[in-house]
């Protein structure tokens, strides 16, 4: 099974890390008002079928169309699409939408934020040319270090309601599956980034689609509001955030996609400021350099290079 020449992370990647944290910045917000007026099962369903719609229509008019079923690493291509879909999409979609049901919602985000001390190891033995070192382990551990500052210890605090230590489970197995998830994204043979997104959401919503309507019918009721949530859900941090996912980590690999990790409870709290009017808490600007110090000493070599100037 051939792997992708994996490149040092470009501009453009950054330009696109910054964009999909942006995005997912905005999913757990949504997906709080998603949940008063549907179940979590229905909520990855109504998320990933939109979303393959979406990639697959954008897919076959733009010339690329789906990975072929036959030919050298077929097989291979099409397995891989269905563990990102299974990893990266259904089961961690219906793992945090059914934890926030009982955990604070800071909870979530912290877990999300131990995605890239799950990768570390795994891309270290699993990804060709994705070596751990001291520096990149360094800047990880400072990165979930200021999410924990950002956040603060009351994500810890116990609520005091059935089922609270199954959901907490629930959110870092979510934060297991995306680290899997985006090794296999790595992993796959070559194949075009907009088929193989394509791919991957067809099979997260054939997936969930049965699922959620085994384990949770047709809704009875679609309200408004929660409904436009689940839309937007499904336009933005599920297809364009799959497709930009595919891009980063084919490209510059499954570490430097994780970053992403941190940039979500930032935007998190940002947009509650700004659209929710909440207080940001008074440690944010400490660990938000705390997080971008870190990001930039796992990508230093990177960034020398990338922003060297011209000779």
């Amino acid at each position: 099974m051939n792997v992708p020449a994996q490149t040092s992370p470009s501009l453009k990647n950054w330009i696109l890390l910054i964009t999909i944290g942006l995005i997912w910045g905005t999913s757990f917000m949504m997906m709080s008002v998603a949940l008063r007026g549907f179940g979590p099962v229905s909520i990855a369903a109504s998320r990933v079928t939109p979303a393959a719609i979406l990639l697959v229509s954008f897919a076959l008019l733009s010339g690329k169309g789906l990975p072929p079923l036959r030919g050298p690493n077929a097989g291979w291509v099409w397995a891989a699409a269905l563990c990102m879909g299974f990893f990266s999409n259904a089961f961690p979609f219906f793992l945090l939408s059914w934890g926030q049901q009982y955990v604070a919602s800071g909870f979530a985000g912290v877990t999300m934020a131990a995605v890239p001390l799950l990768i570390l190891p795994l891309a270290h033995f699993l990804v060709p040319g994705e070596r751990l070192s001291w520096l990149k382990g360094a800047g990880f551990t400072l990165g979930f270090i200021g999410v924990l500052m950002l956040i603060g210890l009351n994500a810890f605090k116990s609520l005091g309601v059935d089922n609270e230590a199954t959901a907490r489970l629930a959110c870092f197995g979510a934060a297991g599956c995306y680290a899997i998830g985006s090794i296999i994204t790595r992993l796959c043979p070559p194949v075009s980034k907009i088929a193989l997104a394509a791919a991957t959401m067809l099979m997260a919503s054939l997936i969930s689609l049965p699922m959620a309507l085994w384990l949770e019918g047709l809704p009875e009721a679609m309200p408004l509001i929660p409904t436009l949530s689940i839309l937007v859900l499904g336009i933005f941090p599920t297809a364009v955030a799959q497709l930009i996912l595919v891009v980063i980590v084919r490209e510059s690999g499954p570490s430097f996609m994780s970053l992403v990790n941190y940039q979500v409870p930032i935007w998190s709290l940002i947009f509650g400021a700004l659209i929710l009017g909440e207080h940001l808490p008074t440690q944010f600007f400490a660990a938000l350099a705390l997080i971008l110090f870190g990001m930039a000493l796992s990508q230093w070599k990177v960034l020398r290079v990338l922003f060297r100037p011209a000779t």
